[in-house]
């Protein structure tokens, strides 16, 4: 199953394509969609809205996971997050994917084995996973991770089911 994963966020929204068969994870492809801080909000939406529509043609996926928001202390950056993240499930639902959505730490157990794991831990856990791989940066990092969170939990589910 082709799989893809989305860290949202207004200034650079992070995404990572991965094939997962049974227990067999491969790195497909990731990147980021940076915005422009002196763009309005909504050229800002819009472009990440285009960004991972093209991305989802491209790559087409089977199914797609979304990090989940946390609370900031400052609530306006909560909000953009939350815009962004709409922008992500919009893209994924008009593509006609199923979406899961995962919080931070439950990614980060899956990845790591522990949902405290700090973002160096899981960067180094990706190099084991998918070897090779090349990343993007931080936010496509994070949306590997996301995206090897669904793959575990929906392996699992599916398992169960049966």
């Amino acid at each position: 199953m082709r799989i893809i994963g989305l860290d949202p966020s207004l200034t650079c929204t992070g995404w990572g394509v991965i094939e997962a068969s049974g227990n067999r994870l491969t790195h497909v492809a990731n990147g980021q969609v940076k915005t422009d801080a002196k763009a309005s909000l909504a050229a800002r939406l819009l472009e990440i809205d285009q960004a991972l529509t093209a991305v989802l043609a491209e790559y087409r996926p089977e199914a797609g996971a979304v990090e989940e928001v946390f609370v900031n202390q400052n609530g306006q950056s909560t909000l953009k997050l939350g815009q962004a993240r709409g922008v992500c499930l919009l893209a994924l639902a008009k593509a006609g994917l199923s979406v899961a959505e995962y919080a931070p730490t439950l990614v980060k157990q899956a990845v790591v084995g522990t949902g405290r794991a700090e973002k160096t831990q899981v960067q180094a856990m990706l190099k084991v996973l998918l070897p090779g791989a090349q990343l993007a940066g931080a936010d496509a990092a994070d949306a590997l991770a996301v995206a090897i969170a669904h793959a575990h939990f929906a392996g699992t589910a599916a398992r169960l089911a049966r």
